[in-house]
């Protein structure tokens, strides 16, 4: 470590011009004056303790801190010119704690899941000038996602700094996932996780936190604490505004307090929780106060919850002022050595901004590229099955229990999670994981807490650590319970889309769906018009063993999102028994089945409703009505082509689904044929679902509300009718 200069009297006067330079404040509004005016004596605690640090590292941070704040100030100018970066957090007031945060991280080792206002971190972890800034404008080359994610928000995958969207703090569940994976794989990497002290207010942050300090995972969560939520002060958000006393009583959780102002102090803090987390004690937590020297964003103005004292007093501690003054302070450099320092860092961002404005915008015409990865197979490639009767049969529960055994033996890097899984004999409360931690261990079938969000959401981080990495997770025990996972599968959903095809979480995602078994609520309704709605995923839901079979196979070997749909009726049915296909059947997803020829009427279901239109078709056929009855299999995408087919010779439709029939799947595919296939029709298509209501527990409420036969078959014979 060099030695530091003793400080003369030239470089006392000199620092006493600096602070009234525009280079140390140039964007501080309090009262009109630079924040080095209010400190030009530098009382005590101004200057920063670099003991520790050499004279390059001091002067290096000084650089980063001063070209951050000229790229903040950058980011402003340009939404003042209607330029660009609509959306701009500054991180003026958070230079200590982000200059640390990109110091301790190791590009290409460790994972960084930074915030919408961690420029500076993500500059100093190895976001170039050009990149912070084609993101800033959204420029097609945005190394983060060519312009499909929010400005501000800044990744580079292939140094694993994660791309992440608005949702506050969601990327914490996220980052516990990684860390999961590091531990799995026993890795000598580490995680960090970059948030504010209000998104600590959301549940899910609890929730991985709880998770990773249970776990042990090698994962920092770093709060940057500037005590505003937008406008919401911290004490409105919580009982303690030291954030982290809120984590006090954690297990297996460091957790380290320091000034956030402070770079070196961030940067001791760092260090000690990077030395915890990796010895494998636990996770840690950092705590470090900032302050937030502007609005929260452009759409902010700050003035209007904050005095003018308030806004003073924060610009006493400006983390830039006050690294300028130590550096001239303590001797590091001259005042004209500053300059020249500030200068270059000017000159620079000039000549990245010249390099980036030219380029061009994103294609529009690329609007449809990178929703869901190319699966596996076309929907040319032949299912065909024929189950042999005098084989041994499996029931629909075995057949997925088949195929995910089959698929973890093939695989070594699959790995299921979820609620009762993996509880000694008893496996899954339908038991269809029965087996697999007896075969595989408990390293790769294990359980999870009643957190949905936190199954979802880390199964979303757990995959980003190998590619060939695939992940099955109970999303909840009944369907109807999955909702607290929605915001986590809905950033599953738009990973792929949002990185412009950098990154999808290989993940399927089961659920055990539908009634008939006398659930009420909360264990006898679909989601399924959900999922189908929201892009970015595969949605099946099979009706036979051999179906699930080909189905599961096809999820867990091709890239990408599927949600696997199980009504759980169907699980023992005896109807839905098949023989156990070959090793290599699968399914191609988007690809239906006719089950039950017919000539005067298709029936269109799937899950539940395909065995009761089966049953329909039958009283049909006493009557003379001769049903075609498609069982549709995957629901995101549909089977046009079959569909289409089929009805273009029956010349009438009629779609049959569980779910409700307001805004059901079946609209959709009513309002299709009937925009595309109205010379064919000699009819209306009909639908017929369950009523829009909810499924009641006692069983004369339950069938009077769930889908029938008979309901199944009234509708078809009006059509027919027509």
């Amino acid at each position: 470590m060099a030695s530091k200069k003793a400080v003369s009297a030239k470089a006392t006067k000199a620092s006493a011009k600096a602070d009234r330079s525009e280079n140390s404040a140039s964007i501080n509004p309090a009262n009109g004056r630079a924040s080095s005016e209010i400190t030009a004596k530098y009382p005590k605690g101004y200057t920063f303790d670099t003991t520790g640090f050499d004279r390059e590292t001091v002067i290096e941070w000084y650089r980063l801190m001063h070209l951050g704040r000229k790229l903040d100030e950058k980011a402003a100018s340009y939404l003042k010119l209607a330029k660009g970066w609509s959306y701009h957090a500054p991180c003026a007031g958070h230079e200590g704690i982000q200059l640390a945060i990109g110091k301790i991280f190791r590009p290409g080792k460790d994972f960084f899941y930074p915030y919408y206002r961690d420029m500076l971190s993500c500059l100093v972890a190895g976001v170039t000038l050009d990149e912070i800034l084609m993101n800033g404008l959204s420029k097609a080359a945005d190394i983060s996602s060519g312009g499909r994610n929010m400005s501000n928000h800044f990744a580079k995958i292939p140094l694993r700094i994660q791309n992440r969207s608005a949702l506050t703090g969601n990327h914490s569940q996220i980052a516990a996932g990684t860390a999961r994976a590091i531990k799995k794989y026993n890795g000598d990497e580490l995680v960090i996780y970059s948030g504010g002290e209000s998104a600590c207010s959301e549940g899910y942050f609890y929730e991985a936190v709880n998770g990773a300090s249970r776990e042990k995972l090698p994962v920092i969560f770093v709060i940057q604490n500037n005590g505003y939520g937008i406008s919401v002060p911290v004490h409105e958000q919580t009982a303690n505004t030291r954030v982290s006393d809120n984590f006090r009583g954690f297990a297996n959780l460091k957790i380290i307090n320091c000034d956030g102002r402070d770079p070196f102090a961030s940067y001791r803090a760092l260090e000690e929780a990077r030395d915890f987390v990796l010895s494998g004690k636990g996770a840690a937590m950092v705590h470090a106060e900032c302050d937030r020297l502007m609005s929260h964003s452009n759409s902010d103005n700050h003035e209007l919850y904050r005095t003018k004292e308030e806004i003073a007093a924060m610009w006493e501690r400006d983390p830039v002022a006050r690294m300028r003054a130590t550096v001239l302070e303590q001797g590091y450099l001259t005042e004209e050595e500053v300059q020249a320092l500030e200068a270059n860092n000017k000159e620079e961002l000039l000549a990245a901004a010249d390099r980036v404005e030219p380029l061009p915008m994103p294609d529009p015409a690329e609007n449809e590229k990178f929703l869901v990865p190319e699966p596996l197979l076309s929907y040319d490639h032949d299912d065909t099955f024929v189950s042999d009767p005098n084989a041994p049969q499996i029931t629909f529960r075995e057949g997925i229990n088949h195929a995910l055994k089959t698929e973890f033996r093939r695989n070594p890097h699959t790995f299921l999670w979820g609620q009762d899984v993996a509880s000694k004999e008893k496996q899954g409360i339908f038991n269809v994981p029965k087996g697999m931690l007896t075969e595989f261990g408990n390293e790769r079938i294990f359980n999870a807490p009643i957190a949905e969000d936190f199954i979802v959401g880390t199964a979303n981080g757990f995959c980003r650590y190998r590619d060939d990495i695939r992940v099955v997770v109970e999303g909840a025990e009944f369907a109807d319970y999955f909702w607290p996972a929605m915001e986590a599968y809905v950033e599953c959903t738009h990973e792929y889309w949002r990185t412009k095809g950098q990154y999808t979480p290989n993940l399927v995602i089961r659920l055990a769906s539908g009634g008939y078994i006398q659930g009420g609520l909360y264990h006898s309704q679909n989601l399924d018009a959900v999922f189908v709605h929201l892009p970015g995923a595969r949605v099946v839901c099979p009706a036979f063993a051999d179906d699930a079979v080909g189905l599961m196979r096809h999820a867990l070997r091709s890239r990408g999102l599927t949600v696997f749909i199980e009504p759980k009726f169907l699980y023992n049915y005896r109807p839905t028994s098949s023989s156990i296909p070959p090793d290599d059947f699968m399914i191609p997803f988007g690809k239906a089945k006719i089950r039950r020829p017919g000539t005067d009427i298709t029936i269109i279901a799937y899950g539940n409703a395909l065995h009761l239109s089966l049953q329909a078709a039958e009283k049909l056929a006493s009557e003379g009505i001769n049903a075609e009855v498609i069982d549709l299999r995957s629901l995101a995408p549909w089977d046009k082509r079959l569909v289409f087919e089929s009805v273009k010779r029956t010349n009438r439709a009629l779609v049959a689904h569980e779910h409700y029939r307001t805004v059901g799947i079946g609209a959709e595919i009513a309002s299709t044929i009937q925009e595309e296939l109205f010379d064919y029709l000699d009819a209306p298509v009909g639908r017929v679902a369950s009523k829009d209501i909810p499924v009641g527990f006692a069983k004369v409420l339950e069938l009077d509300i769930l889908l029938s036969a008979d309901k199944i078959a009234d509708a078809a014979r009006k059509i027919v009718q027509y």
